[in-house]
């Protein structure tokens, strides 16, 4: 394995592995879609022109694995509630931790499809256009679950808008 794939997976890991946990929900699942998404990469690293785009590369492989898992009975009965670290710098206040805890419940409420719409656009920071071509939807379907995905969130987080604008700081 190139010397360079070592020094992008030793970058990206810790990135990846919590993007994969904010979608699964599970650290040990998320090792696992992670796993997966650089197994593709390394393999496919010699037929990558364009390094510069290895993270979406790396993002549609993590998106297709959660997506495909999610759709296994098994996989959908074994998931584990767990905590979301604190990824930020500093100690965070009770009220915080308690926002961070509310949303990410919430979150796991969510269907895959949603929840990974909102984490492509939310957390990952892309755009419709980005989203859809990650997804390998439409921009309208990118749109829609968006909508529906915030709106259930809402709902289930009651009228406390400061949660939906605190975590996502």
């Amino acid at each position: 394995m190139p010397a360079e794939f070592d020094d992008y997976f030793a970058v990206r890991r810790d990135a990846v592995r919590r993007t994969a946990y904010l979608l699964c929900g599970d650290w040990h699942w998320a090792d696992d879609l992670t796993q997966a998404a650089f197994m593709r990469l390394a393999v496919s690293w010699g037929r990558v022109r364009d390094r510069g785009a290895l993270d979406a590369f790396v993002r549609t492989c993590l998106l297709r694995s959660y997506l495909s898992e999610t759709r296994r009975a098994w996989r959908r009965r074994e998931l584990v509630q767990a905590e979301v670290p604190d990824v930020r710098a500093g100690p965070d206040s009770a009220h915080e931790a308690a926002q961070r805890a509310a949303f990410t419940a919430a979150l796991r409420q969510l269907p895959p499809r949603q929840r990974a719409v909102l984490v492509c656009r939310y957390y990952q920071d892309l755009s419709v256009a980005a989203t859809a071509e990650a997804l390998r939807c439409s921009e309208g379907a990118v749109k829609s679950h968006t909508a529906r995905g915030l709106a259930r969130l809402k709902e289930l987080l009651g009228d406390d808008e400061g949660v939906l604008h605190d975590v996502s700081a």
